[in-house]
């Protein structure tokens, strides 16, 4: 591949718009570019559709108000996003109810609001977080998720959103070519403006002329541990889904030369590693509600019933370092997003990384509560699911059983006496209903005193990079002088504007809100040549 250039004369074929990935922010960006007349090539690396948002939950994150969710965003993301970019994005999530419930008409599916339920706000007590709130997919007439797309293991609600947009896109004059990938950008002689891309795919390689513009959403690099050991700090940190997402799109972004940022920021928790070799993702623990701190209150998640509520906030473990410590509030405002940050402290006498792994225990009411973990993946032939009781995983050897904590300290190779002391101090916070070491909420808290006692090495896990090219606020590929690429864009999480803290549903409402901007900026261009 390396010997083909980034000029050529001639081309295999010709469209309008070329749009490499096949998730929210590149169908949203194909339909809106055949929408305003584009000729639409949209490629997926994979075999599947749907990205990692297929396996989201699907909540579509809108605002009230665009200042006041200007005002939060700005706060979130500390001046590492410019400000152009950060009020396009509030702008666009204030006028987003009325996108998706249009787009809903083509299959009659039925949304709701958080609005309606009363829980409304972001995650964190920041200037107008009052501001915010989800729109959610209850329903799809005559849709069977695991029907239509049986390779999609995540919430239920990526699936319905997903649906309503593929319908949609299924009027469009968009081609879709699935096991194609993006290999490189074609520029014009010159090198001032890019022309077109190549990709190969079933048939080879070839070379195709984008007369308009090429959309760029083909998400991070979750599937890239040699990226990730560059820009993060901790190793390893494991996949929850997106294997596939390698990094495609920030190379060719570079090759043309893009400028980078938020390479360090993920979204991501902690989780198991399966017990089946071949298996290639982590297992994210249970996704539990959010909560705001200052007395917010927990916040309203779609549990994987598909019932919106906050059934439990009991979270049933702890997590102890390598040494049998217990070292963090195992519960921040937004677990599934933060978690895994205090995991990465690299210790300069050891010369390691004393939590990684870290070590959940629970006991056996612990156990019985719920599942302890949550699988998820968008793979052709690739599905597993994890047991309601734990028990399954207590015999295939994902979580460790012992009578007493002494033996299963011994059993997951810890220092015993230092496990029963952080148990033991463990369970007298939990009587004093107040977590003096490290602030996690009380009404999370749960002793762990009834044997048998379980436990397991868990480490930090990625669910989507927020990391690539920088972009405009008309979602137009900055280069590394400050200057648009000409005709390059990218939407979606490829370069995504959340820099420092990301909201609950931001990265869905980002693929929608830069998706129809990117979708009708390219289109809108004339024809080169």
């Amino acid at each position: 591949m390396d010997g083909i250039p980034r000029s050529v004369q001639r081309y295999d074929e010709t469209f309008d718009v070329v749009v490499v990935g096949y998730g929210f922010a590149g169908s949203i960006s194909a339909l809106e570019a055949s929408r305003a007349g584009a000729r639409v090539l949209l490629i997926e690396k994979t075999g599947v559709p749907g990205g990692i948002s297929i396996c989201s939950y699907g909540a579509v994150r809108c605002a009230m108000d665009a200042e006041r969710a200007y005002d939060y965003l700005a706060a979130t993301n500390a001046g590492r996003t410019s400000d152009a970019v950060v009020r396009t994005l509030a702008e666009g999530m204030s006028n987003l109810e009325p996108y998706v419930r249009d787009l809903a008409r083509v299959n009659d599916a039925e949304l709701m609001t958080t609005i309606e339920t009363g829980k409304t706000g972001a995650n964190y007590p920041l200037p107008g977080f009052d501001a915010f709130y989800q729109t959610v997919v209850v329903s799809v007439p005559n849709f069977d998720a695991r029907a239509v797309y049986p390779w999609a293991n995540g919430a239920p609600g990526g699936p319905m959103l997903f649906k309503i947009v593929d319908d949609n896109l299924a009027n469009e004059n968009v081609e879709i070519r699935l096991n194609t990938r993006g290999v490189r950008l074609l520029a014009s002689e010159d090198g001032s403006e890019v022309r077109g891309i190549t990709v190969e795919g079933p048939g080879g390689v070839s070379r195709i002329a984008a007369r308009r513009g090429v959309i760029l959403a083909s998400g991070g690099f979750e599937g890239s541990p040699e990226r990730q050991d560059q820009y993060w700090e901790g190793r390893p940190v494991l996949p929850a889904a997106a294997r596939h997402n390698t990094g495609d799109g920030i190379v060719m972004a570079q090759d043309v030369g893009a400028e980078l940022w938020h390479m360090w920021h993920f979204h991501g928790a902690y989780g198991f590693r399966s017990a089946d070799p071949d298996y290639p993702y982590a297992i994210r623990v249970k996704r539990l509600p959010d909560w705001r701190p200052g007395g917010g209150g927990f916040m309203a998640r779609r549990d994987e019933t598909g019932e919106i509520s906050d059934a439990q906030v009991k979270m049933t473990w702890i997590l102890l370092d390598r040494d049998g410590r217990r070292y963090m509030n195992e519960y921040p405002p937004y677990t599934h997003d933060t978690g895994h940050r205090q995991m990465q402290l690299f210790d300069t006498v050891r010369q390691d990384y004393p939590r990684i792994p870290s070590y959940l225990i629970c006991d056996e009411q612990g156990r019985k509560l719920y599942p302890l973990g949550r699988p998820t993946s968008n793979d052709k032939g690739l599905r597993l699911d994890w047991s309601a009781d734990n028990l399954a995983e207590v015999e295939a050897g994902i979580l460790t059983r012992a009578d007493t904590l002494a033996g299963l300290a011994a059993a997951l190779g810890l220092d015993s006496p230092a496990v029963e002391e952080s148990v033991a101090r463990w369970n007298a916070l939990c009587r004093s209903e107040r977590d003096e070491d490290f602030g996690r909420p009380p009404g999370t808290m749960m002793p762990i005193e009834e044997p048998p006692f379980y436990g397991a090495p868990v480490w930090p896990v990625v669910s989507n990079t927020q990391g690539g090219p920088v972009h405009d606020r008309r979602q137009r590929v900055i280069d590394v002088f400050g200057a648009p690429i000409p005709r390059l864009y990218a939407a979606g999480e490829l370069g995504s504007a959340f820099g420092h803290l990301y909201m609950s549903g931001g990265n869905i409402a980002e693929c929608f809100v830069s998706g129809r901007i990117a979708g009708a900026g390219a289109a809108a261009l004339a024809e080169w040549g």
